[in-house]
């Protein structure tokens, strides 16, 4: 199945939206006490992208070996996930590895698209 995926997060909330041909699901989260007004707006971009996909193969909406397009709103985030750009912040280098083993385990066909912020649907659930 092919999914698009949207996420996005701020300093006390996360979302993200998970489209199919059958269905739109989307979700919103507090931060947890452990990242809530604790962590940067990237991070927490990375916190919000690592729960989707989390949420979305524990749900059952993602299933192993399905298509994701990943719809990112922020171009040093699609560099660093497509292209493995040297990262420093060492919160984001471990989300990375979570996201990587996420897809390397469910064998997911991954693709990374830079789209414009307003075209985010995530972040519109964050107003």
């Amino acid at each position: 199945m092919e999914h698009i995926l949207y996420s996005d997060g701020n300093l006390k909330k996360i979302s993200w939206v998970i489209q199919t041909n059958e269905s739109i699901v989307s979700q919103t989260r507090v931060q947890t006490e452990n990242y809530k007004d604790k962590i940067t707006k990237m991070q927490s971009k990375y916190v919000a992208l690592h729960v989707a996909l989390f949420w979305g193969i524990g749900t059952f909406n993602i299933k192993n070996k399905d298509s994701i397009k990943i719809k990112l709103d922020k171009k040093i985030m699609y560099q660093q996930l497509k292209t493995q750009i040297p990262i420093q912040d060492e919160f984001i280098k471990n989300k990375i590895k979570f996201i990587q083993s996420f897809i390397k385990q469910r064998k997911l066909k991954v693709e990374f698209e830079l789209i414009n912020l307003q075209n985010n649907l995530a972040g519109k659930l964050l107003k």
